[in-house]
């Protein structure tokens, strides 16, 4: 299954086969504000389902990421030790957090697309 899917809690997945690249939406750190700092887990790391994943602190308060499914971390993007504000800048592309092994692909099913996003976005007010 290749494409991107979001969750209700703002965070994007872009599947390209087994690998989902994470990050949070456009959205999602808009409401964050200017980001100050990322806190990545090792490469190795496995994580279920709802598990804490990564913190992003802004100016305004700190924001849990949780696994949006659950897998194995293969990378985490070190560019945002540096420069934690590449999440403001291009949440969708440099500002990525991290690649997972998908491995449970059906739990890519409970997951939103882009337009049933828009569509709960909408919803939000």
């Amino acid at each position: 299954m290749s494409g991107e899917r979001y969750t209700k809690d703002h965070d994007f997945l872009r599947v390209d086969g087994a690998v989902a690249t994470i990050g949070i939406t456009d959205f999602a750190q808009s409401q964050l504000g200017d980001i100050v700092f990322v806190e990545l887990p090792a490469p190795g790391k496995r994580v279920a389902k709802g598990e804490q994943l990564a913190t992003i602190e802004s100016v305004k308060a700190a924001s849990e990421v949780y696994a949006p499914i659950s897998g194995e971390v293969l990378a985490v993007n070190e560019g945002l030790v540096s420069s934690p504000d590449a999440v403001n800048k291009d949440p969708l592309g440099e500002g990525w957090l991290l690649t997972l092994r998908v491995e449970n692909p059906a739990e890519l099913d409970a997951l939103l697309d882009e337009d049933a996003y828009r569509a709960f976005l909408e919803s939000e007010g």
